[in-house]
């Protein structure tokens, strides 16, 4: 895969470390680890080369970021090739997964694919399996810090139907799918990993 059909962010070269070290102690020893929405595979490809005695499975709807995610992965033979999903599919290409991380897809994405994706993740997780989330989110009775409400709202006005999600609201979709509330840790530039596990 040539170099040439890599795209890269900016946000995920800065929290990809930070985002790694938080995940880590929730991570099983082995196992295959199912990314959604995995963008340009830089995410992926980092947490596959300090992980890899875990399997990893990236995924996104896009062709030119899956050829991405492959470029970036392309010497890790821990991650197999990015193959297409849909989080709002009703059967996605995995069967099973020991683990389900998604990142800053909740707010760029309608709430359907929210409701999608715990949906599939629970159907796909073992008891005690992880779900585990990372973006921005707004909290219920707490004012917005001022950076996330600007970015609340150049989203909302790309797309009305993107924008930040109430925790609580996420908590309430996974727990009538069958998991536990969240566990949720503080990350850089107000960002949050919310970790869920199957009952």
């Amino acid at each position: 895969m040539s170099d040439s059909a890599r795209l890269s962010a900016p946000s995920a070269l800065r929290n990809r470390e930070p985002i790694l070290d938080a995940l880590r102690p929730h991570l099983p020893t082995t196992g295959l680890v199912l990314e959604v929405a995995s963008g340009t595979g830089e995410h992926v490809a980092h947490f596959g080369a300090a992980l890899p005695s875990l399997d990893w499975q990236p995924t996104d709807l896009g062709s030119e970021r899956r050829a991405s995610v492959d470029s970036w992965a392309s010497d890790l033979p821990n991650i197999r090739p990015a193959i297409e999903l849909d989080a709002t599919a009703p059967n996605w290409p995995v069967g099973h997964a020991d683990a389900v991380l998604c990142i800053n897809m909740v707010h760029i994405a309608p709430w359907v694919a929210t409701q999608g994706l715990v949906a599939g993740a629970a159907r796909i997780l073992p008891p005690g399996g992880l779900l585990a989330l990372y973006g921005p989110y707004r909290r219920a009775g707490q004012a917005m810090e001022p950076g996330n409400a600007a970015f609340d709202a150049d989203l909302r006005q790309r797309n009305p139907g993107w924008g930040l999600r109430l925790l609580e609201d996420v908590a309430a979709v996974s727990s009538a799918a069958g998991f536990g509330p969240p566990g949720v840790t503080p990350m850089p530039s107000n960002n949050l990993l919310l970790v869920f596990r199957r009952l």
